[in-house]
């Protein structure tokens, strides 16, 4: 029996967080979402608890590189040379790529440990009811990335007309957004985005003492100059930002690393928006990579 099937729960769970990330554009954000429903529906088709759990933080990590992403707008703001817009379009098949790629070990492994025994005996809900009922929720980055496309609204506007949709969703569709609870929302909405805010300004100020002191120089002349080659100096970097996403969560990798590796990408003539895209799949690996594994932590 277990042969007869291709493992569903784990493909449509790892489907629904990339479609969730054209939503959210954050990767704890959709574990917490993901997780609440999927880690359950696994657990009763027969899959170990720990499994289904790293399955969802694995999942959720390719929300940074489907637009809208979070990701992609701070490394916006950090380069000049890399739009919004350019940065979107940029993820979205590198962001699908890692999906699929997940999907090959996710299926293995079950396969390989015989897990998902039960899954074979689950009803399966109405193809055409679930599709009506979750129009909504998927016309949403239609919307958003083909608004952009089509000139209607700039990024930061688009983030307002999802915000408003997600409203409107909420409290006329489903309902299940009072009015009273506006109050609250808009409160941890300030709180977070004050956070934000917060350590983007001390990055700011944490690049300028780099430059002020000289330490970009020096460490971009030694590295550049080290006899590595262009190749060398690229596995170096991706092997420098694995280990630092094991440390560090995604924006303080940006805030922090940004300025030192751009003098870099420049010298070897990198294309920014390339380079940023690289940068933002290493923080993803390092969302679900212990001992920081942020996705990983949500999930559990």
């Amino acid at each position: 029996k277990q042969q007869n099937f291709l493992y569903g729960t784990v493909l449509v769970t790892i489907l629904v967080a990339m479609v969730l990330g054209g939503i959210s554009g954050s990767g704890p954000a959709t574990a917490a979402a993901v997780g609440s429903v999927m880690i359950f529906a696994m657990i009763r088709a027969g899959y170990p608890a720990a499994y289904s759990a790293s399955i969802v933080g694995a999942a959720a990590a390719t929300d940074i590189l489907i637009p809208p992403s979070i990701a992609f707008i701070v490394y916006s703001v950090l380069v000049p040379g890399a739009s919004v817009p350019a940065m979107f379009a940029a993820g979205m098949i590198p962001g699908i790529l890692v999906g699929l790629a997940l999907m090959i070990p996710a299926v293995w492994l079950a396969r390989r440990h015989g897990m998902g025994l039960l899954e074979a005996d689950q009803s399966k809900p109405p193809f055409w009811a679930s599709l009506r009922e979750a129009s909504w929720g998927l016309v949403a980055p239609v919307l958003i990335l083909g608004g952009m496309r089509a000139g209607w609204f700039t990024p930061t506007e688009a983030a307002v007309v999802a915000v408003f949709y997600g409203l409107f969703v909420g409290m006329v569709i489903h309902r299940t957004i009072r009015f009273r609870d506006l109050f609250e929302i808009l409160r941890e909405s300030g709180e977070l985005s004050a956070v934000i805010l917060l350590v983007v300004a001390l990055a700011g100020i944490f690049a300028y003492s780099l430059s002020t002191l000289g330490i970009i120089d020096p460490v971009t002349n030694g590295i550049v100059h080290s006899g590595l080659g262009e190749h060398g100096v690229l596995t170096l970097l991706i092997l420098l930002l694995i280990v630092v996403g094991m440390f560090l969560d995604g924006i303080s990798i940006f805030l922090i690393f940004t300025p030192i590796l751009l003098p870099i990408a420049k010298f070897y003539n990198w294309d920014l928006v390339w380079f940023g895209v690289l940068l933002t799949i290493m923080v993803a690996i390092g969302q679900f990579t212990p001992p920081m594994a942020v996705n990983l932590m949500v999930s559990c």
